[in-house]
């Protein structure tokens, strides 16, 4: 796993990395922190890890993403945008990465950006109520395996969202003591 600060001076192309020179890496126990799950899961045998963190975690529903411009077809430029804007969701989000690479983008205690480089056998889970995005790197696709409780759907609420009752319990469950 790759997460660091984010250079929000760098108005480039959200694709790139952004990263500071030197980089200021983030470790997974920063990451656990916040509440984001990460592990590693080998590709070709996935099936029976996911199995048992779906039972483990109530997942029901299951399906693949394609992000792509063959994927998305004309809604590409928009799907992205859309995943681009910070938002939150009522229900963790949980992704494993079949194939390709991207970025996942979260906010840490202090309003900072971390990314969270993601490729094949990266499985990773941002809790509800924390600021994220997402989008794609410079190869432009990302094929996913996504998780559900109940039937897919996924629903971004976008910052601000403050009042929001699963922002302020996921505020108060990473608060420091």
């Amino acid at each position: 796993m790759r997460a660091y600060y984010y250079n929000e001076e760098d108005n480039s192309d959200p694709r790139e990395p952004h990263e500071f020179s030197p980089s200021s890496p983030v470790t997974p126990e920063e990451l656990a922190q916040l509440g984001v799950v990460y592990c590693r899961i080998e590709i070709e045998n996935y099936e029976n890890e996911i199995n048992r963190i779906a039972k483990e975690r109530d997942y029901k529903n299951r399906d693949v993403i394609n992000c792509s411009k063959e994927g998305l077809g004309e809604l590409y430029e928009s799907k992205l945008k859309t995943f681009f804007e910070e938002h939150l969701h009522e229900d963790e989000e949980i992704r494993f990465i079949l194939d390709g690479s991207g970025y996942f983008d979260v906010r840490d205690q202090r309003d900072r950006w971390i990314r969270i480089v993601v490729v094949p056998g990266d499985l990773i889970v941002l809790p509800a109520g924390i600021y994220h995005r997402f989008t794609l790197d410079n190869n432009n696709f990302i094929k996913a395996l996504r998780l559900f409780k109940e039937e897919p759907k996924w629903t971004p609420i976008n910052r601000p969202a403050d009042n929001n009752p699963f922002r302020i319990q996921y505020l108060k469950s990473i608060a420091l003591p």
